[in-house]
């Protein structure tokens, strides 16, 4: 059975940092790409960023309004992903989601993911 395990959440102060980590187990974490979405309260659901494995490359792709502020990144030996964010504004404020796909395609739709996490909230104070 495939899992995938958020944890990092938390509240924090406008201009504060969160680190966000997600565990997957049963699937060969190398070989899927890697993606944050987040949804607030009544709003669609949106991409943060993903990360592809590609032989001994490491392909990023971020949300414009996370360019410069949040960070993906992987660990293929602890299965894990991470998701770092700096500068956290208010209307960061959302539940974040771990995602896993099979391809390097369509990775800003959150249809192309066949996996998901239980999310983790992230709450920034004003």
């Amino acid at each position: 059975q495939v899992q995938l395990l958020e944890s990092g959440g938390g509240l924090v102060q406008a201009g504060g940092s969160l680190r966000l980590s997600c565990a997957a187990s049963g699937l060969t974490f190398s070989s899927y790409t890697m993606a944050w979405f987040r949804q607030a309260p009544g709003q669609e659901r949106e991409f943060v960023a993903a990360i592809i494995q590609s032989g001994r490359a490491t392909n990023i792709y971020n949300a414009d309004s996370t360019k410069g502020r949040f960070t993906i990144s992987r660990d293929n030996d602890k299965n894990t992903v991470y998701l770092q964010m700096n500068s956290l504004k208010p209307e960061d404020t959302a539940v974040y989601y771990c995602a896993a796909s099979p391809s390097t395609y369509g990775l800003g739709y959150s249809s192309s993911y066949s996996y998901w996490g239980q999310g983790t909230q992230v709450t920034v104070s004003s």
